[in-house]
């Protein structure tokens, strides 16, 4: 091999600036979710809390899909439940203060969703 000592100092490079994010990472803690004001009443949401937190913006990526190409305007939820699909009047109904309940999280993560680029932006609990 005529470029032996070339090659590996590159595969170690390689490596290491492969691998900084990991090692620039370390010891920064386990993430915590931002505390977000929940709504004041005990309605049920579309699914559960945890679904929510995880999966919401598929869950509207669906409805958008459902509601605008399909014409179908219904969800039933996996515990049987019949929700009108609708973020404003739906989601938006309980979660009214987008400030304290959305954008905490969508900050916190570094996301800028489009919802409301289509929907009026609502201004606090109503």
């Amino acid at each position: 091999m005529y470029n032996a000592k070339y090659i590996w100092p590159g595969i170690i490079l390689f490596v290491v600036v492969f691998t900084s994010p990991f090692w620039m990472n370390m010891g920064l803690g386990k993430y915590e979710r931002p505390a977000v004001a929940l709504p004041l009443t005990e309605k049920y949401c579309v699914e559960s809390r945890e679904f929510m937190a995880a999966e919401h913006m598929q869950l509207l990526d669906y409805w958008r899909d459902v509601a605008l190409r399909e014409e179908k305007r219904e969800y039933v939820a996996t515990d049987g439940t019949s929700w009108t699909i609708s973020l404003q009047n739906t989601c938006m109904s309980c979660h009214a203060n987008k400030v304290e309940f959305c954008d905490k999280c969508h900050n916190a993560n570094g996301v800028d969703p489009y919802c409301w680029d289509c929907h009026v932006e609502p201004r606090g609990n109503n």
